[in-house]
């Protein structure tokens, strides 16, 4: 695809604004960029859960944001949020280390439980972004007002690839939300089945069709 055509507009989504370049990406198999995620995230916000109050999705823009500055300027970020009145928050992580640039090579989710006090990582690549998960949850414990609040391993389905880390994380979300509008906790989520993870790209191309976007 040439670099004229993959910068023209595939859908414009409230604050989300895919481009063909990136829907390209969706027809695999290639990894998921920050644009494809938060996309995903504000369709949940915006469409499917705009009247559950206690949700928080932050896209991967705000959660690198978050990661690169100083404790002191967290607040500005997740205050704007509301986030010390949400229940449950999400988090789409990555492995990117450059504070300016959107990137990385792997994807995993965390999700803050107020409820349990609990955080829990779910990452389908056997840990890979352990260490990234313990810094960045021990400076959102001080800001989400829980310095007590555990860390856990949420059961993930590995992945079989290199590049489908990132619908891993969507699916896991899905799976998340299930559970925690069933039971309030999110203690007990099942990972995602295989089939789930194979059908999610079509399933996101649908998705920004009927919503009047375009993927060719």
């Amino acid at each position: 695809m040439s670099s004229y055509r993959g910068d023209q507009v595939a859908l414009s989504f409230h604050e989300s604004c895919l481009r063909l370049a990136d829907v390209e990406l969706l027809k695999g198999p290639f990894w998921l960029n920050d644009q494809i995620i938060s996309f995903y995230f504000e369709y949940l916000e915006k469409q499917i859960y705009k009247d559950e109050d206690d949700i928080l999705f932050v896209s991967p823009e705000v959660t690198q944001c978050i990661r690169m500055v100083s404790e002191a300027e967290v607040g500005v970020f997740l205050d704007p949020l509301r986030a010390k009145q949400r229940a449950f928050i999400f988090f789409a992580l990555n492995d990117n280390q450059i504070a300016d640039r959107a990137g990385g090579s792997h994807w995993s989710l965390l999700v803050f439980s107020r409820p349990e006090r609990a955080f829990y990582h779910f990452d389908s690549s056997h840990h890979s972004n352990s260490d990234i998960c313990r810094q960045f949850v021990g400076v959102l414990k001080r800001a989400l007002d829980c310095p007590e609040a555990q860390l856990r391993t949420g059961d993930c389905l590995q992945q079989s690839n290199g590049y489908d880390c990132g619908v891993h994380v969507l699916c896991t979300v899905d799976k998340v939300i299930q559970q925690v509008r069933k039971s309030g906790r999110i203690e007990g989520v099942k990972s995602a089945r295989y089939d789930v993870i194979r059908g999610k790209r079509e399933e996101i191309l649908n998705m920004i069709i009927e919503l009047g976007g375009r993927i060719n």
